[in-house]
């Protein structure tokens, strides 16, 4: 029976450090600054489950426009697991974002709990793991995207999420130790990308482009530009054999996957150009 002393309750920005941090320990490798671009999506979207105000459970939904929600961090502490607070916090949450599509990326472990919530499975996400460095080729259509007013990157991303997520897109695009690319095919934009610090080597995503050849070429780009030698991770579409084909020429190798899952219909992203995930905690 969980204790009258369990108290649910929206996250302040800085306690968001918290779900980081148990997501690092849990081996998820979040971003570095992954928690101010989190807290821009929604400020609300991050809640705290406390017992005897001391946190044993995480977990965000956030809300994209009006018809979008998706949950991540669900998080307990191990001493915590198996007693009631998690179920409470996951409610709470599901009940945040009422009335909505509600996407996940779920662990293997629980994504038949996911299904008895109403959760439909989509595809699976594959994170491969390879190493930076390289040197790119030459290529004049590969340019900074802060070169590009935002509203041009921002019509670009849309068709592959549900819902806008303008606020967000913003801040993560534009934090620190990152480099965010784009490739031009004749004076307009057919693909971008990022690549971000984490607590173990780097993350490209997201990755979208128009084709293989321009996915390929934004990723070598991108893969040179950390500090050679280190990890570096990609998380794909396992639907999109293009994807699958372009971590796997690189040597990269299979090490997490997750289930995509929805509570409605499943939303019709272009995935044959989606070549890397933006985040499993926010879509």
């Amino acid at each position: 029976m969980v204790s009258p002393n369990y108290k649910i309750r929206a996250m302040s920005r800085d306690e968001i450090n918290i779900a980081v941090d148990w997501a690092a320990s849990e081996g998820w490798n979040p971003g570095l600054y992954d928690a101010d671009c989190f807290y821009a999506a929604d400020p609300e979207g991050f809640l705290v489950g406390e017992l005897n105000n001391v946190p044993v459970a995480t977990i965000s939904a956030v809300k994209y426009g009006e018809t979008f929600g998706f949950l991540g961090f669900y998080i307990v502490k191990p001493d915590y697991r198996g007693q009631g607070y998690g179920i409470q916090i996951w409610n709470t949450a599901l009940k945040r974002l009422s009335g909505r599509n509600i996407g996940l990326d779920g662990v293997v472990a629980q994504q038949s709990n996911y299904k008895k919530s109403g959760f439909g499975f989509a595809y699976r996400n594959i994170r491969y793991e390879g190493v930076s460095g390289g040197s790119p080729a030459k290529n004049p259509e590969i340019i900074d995207l802060s070169q590009l007013h935002f509203d041009a990157v921002e019509a670009y991303d849309r068709p592959f999420f549900p819902d806008n997520r303008a606020q967000f897109l913003k801040s993560w695009l534009n934090q620190p130790e990152s480099i965010a690319l784009g490739i031009m095919q004749q004076g307009k934009l057919s693909g971008y990308g990022m690549i971000r610090v984490c607590r173990s080597g780097y993350k490209i995503g997201p990755l979208f482009a128009d084709s293989p050849e321009l996915a390929e070429a934004l990723f070598v780009a991108l893969k040179s530009g950390g500090k050679p030698g280190m990890p570096i991770y990609l998380d794909v579409p396992e639907m999109n054999r293009d994807a699958v084909a372009l971590a796997e020429n690189h040597n990269m190798k299979l090490v997490f996957e997750t289930a995509r899952m929805y509570t409605g219909a499943f939303p019709d992203l272009p995935l044959d150009r989606l070549f890397g995930v933006t985040t499993f905690e926010l879509g």
